[in-house]
């Protein structure tokens, strides 16, 4: 038992400071080729794919910009080309109104003179069919009483005579 008490672990000898040290060098070249460069590589790579992922996203989040602003300026245009045809749409509507206005007031006015051509033709017509029928009449109660009067033949031919030279005179 005696042995095992004077054994400690951590009595620094040189033999064994040597052949640790050997050891820990051998280790850490062997986990340095096998492992450390694998993982720093590894993390290396996925420092890469993270970096490319951001620089992707900030470039698509760019993208998204533009065609936002794009989106927007084909929106404003159109609208303006809405706008613009909604007021080319009124201004026909209004051309063809006024137009149906112009061609109404036109019609009215030709079926207003016509009427009144009519109108002015029948008044004429009617106007000369009294003043015939007045003639006529006139000339009846004339004849009727010139009858009466003039009894002779002679005083009824200087009569005629007498409305004759009227007559040439006019």
């Amino acid at each position: 038992m005696f042995s095992l008490l004077s054994f400690t672990p951590f009595q620094p000898t040189p033999g064994l400071a040597i052949w640790s040290l050997l050891i820990f060098l051998l280790f850490w070249y062997i986990m340095g080729k096998f492992a450390f460069r694998p993982i720093a590589d590894a993390l290396e790579k996925r420092e890469d794919d993270i970096q490319q992922a951001i620089d992707q996203a900030k470039q698509a989040r760019e993208e998204m910009a533009s065609m936002k602003s794009e989106n927007e300026k084909l929106l404003a245009q159109a609208r303006e080309e809405r706008a613009k045809i909604l007021q080319e749409a009124k201004e026909i509507k209004n051309q063809m109104i006024h137009e149906a206005k112009e061609k109404a007031k036109e019609e009215a006015s030709r079926v207003i003179g016509n009427a009144m051509n009519d109108i002015e033709n029948q008044k004429k017509a009617a106007i000369l069919e009294v003043k015939n029928e007045l003639g006529n009449l006139a000339l009846s109660i004339a004849e009727k009483v010139i009858k009466k009067e003039l009894k002779s033949n002679s005083a009824h031919q200087a009569f005629v005579n007498t409305l004759v030279a009227e007559v040439n005179l006019n």
